[in-house]
């Protein structure tokens, strides 16, 4: 007898394009897993959530759906070995956010430190949508509906597990019914979570533009690594320089293959007689190895933007399907399928 397959579910919101923090943190996971053939993997573009906190601008998310699915393709997720969906096109998710609502507090939302700190970073204040305030609970409904066992995230993403994994047993105690799953975190490589800006700031981040993209040209590429922050008492080739807190050998101890030669140039850099020009050339060279045939595959995609709409539409139909199911069996377990 064959055993069950494990089953994945992922995403991220369509605010833009998507970077090389993006492919560290989690896309090259997605990928080396889905071709594992060891998972159903469901990977999400979270236009829905991304409305939380962008309602106003609507045109934002459209444009950037496109975007997402191209970034994904380039990377390597093939659509015949993972479900790529659309959130919004998905009806039973809203359904399942609501049962579970029902099931959460608003004193437990508040508690949700990951929440808390993104409120803090967007600068709400008092005017904290409300969708936005809930989207834990309809992350729960994301991951549940698929059952999913398996979360691919960042480690700061854990609080937004461990609310889904209460919400499944709340339920399933309830209702007496052992419907739902309890998710695990999958989780990138230590220290490789989260890489820093261009700038030196802790985070790579579309909304403080200090990253690098994958579809970046060549020379865009060029440009922002040869801006890039490194020592600031580093003023002469002669001085010795830091290494630690330095993005460019953070970035080439993440890219680059040949570690002893990083291993000299930290040693030369820390001695003294080594330019910032120079390991950034050299960081520069790495890049354009590793990002080139990532380009190259999203301007094939994106010449047929019709045949990536597809993809979406057949995914979105086939995660439907299962989502549907789902729904079934939580309007079973709550007694509302009044009419069978």
């Amino acid at each position: 007898m064959l055993s069950k397959k494990h089953v994945i579910l992922t995403g991220d919101r369509p605010t833009g394009k998507l970077h090389i923090g993006h492919y560290v943190g989690s896309l090259k996971n997605r990928v080396a897993l889905q071709n594992t053939g060891d998972y159903d993997t469901y990977i999400m573009i979270a236009d829905t959530q991304a409305l939380t906190d962008n309602a106003r601008d609507p045109e934002k998310i459209r444009h950037s759906l496109l975007q997402v699915a191209l970034d994904y393709l380039a990377v390597g997720i093939d659509p015949a070995k993972s479900t790529i969906l659309v959130q919004s096109q998905i009806p039973a998710l809203s359904e399942l956010t609501m049962a579970y609502l029902n099931l959460v507090s608003v004193s437990r939302l508040n508690r949700n430190p990951t929440v808390k700190a993104e409120i803090k970073q967007k600068a709400f204040g008092e005017s904290v949508p409300a969708g936005f305030f809930i989207y834990p609970v309809s992350q729960a409904a994301d991951i549940t509906a698929f059952k999913a066992d398996t979360v691919p995230v960042g480690e700061d993403q854990e609080p937004m597990l461990e609310q889904t994994r209460e919400i499944v047993r709340t339920f399933n105690n309830v209702y007496g019914q052992e419907i739902l799953v309890e998710p695990e975190g999958y989780f990138p490589p230590k220290g490789q979570g989260r890489i820093p800006g261009l700038d030196g700031n802790a985070k790579m981040s579309k909304s403080l533009d200090n990253a690098i993209y994958l579809g970046d040209s060549a020379d865009t590429i060029q440009k922002k690594v040869m801006s890039m922050y490194t020592d600031p008492e580093h003023i002469h080739i002669e001085d010795p320089g830091h290494i630690e807190g330095n993005t460019v050998f953070t970035y080439l101890d993440i890219f680059a293959e040949d570690t002893a030669h990083v291993a000299d140039l930290k040693a030369q850099y820390q001695h003294g007689g080594l330019g910032d020009v120079k390991i950034k050339r050299y960081l520069n060279d790495v890049l354009q190895a590793k990002l080139q045939p990532i380009r190259e595959r999203r301007e094939h995609f994106a010449a047929d933007e019709g045949a990536v709409y597809d993809i979406l539409k057949q995914g979105s139909e086939r995660a439907n399907q299962v989502a549907a199911q789902t729904l079934h069996e939580v309007r079973h377990a709550i007694g509302v399928d009044y009419f069978g």
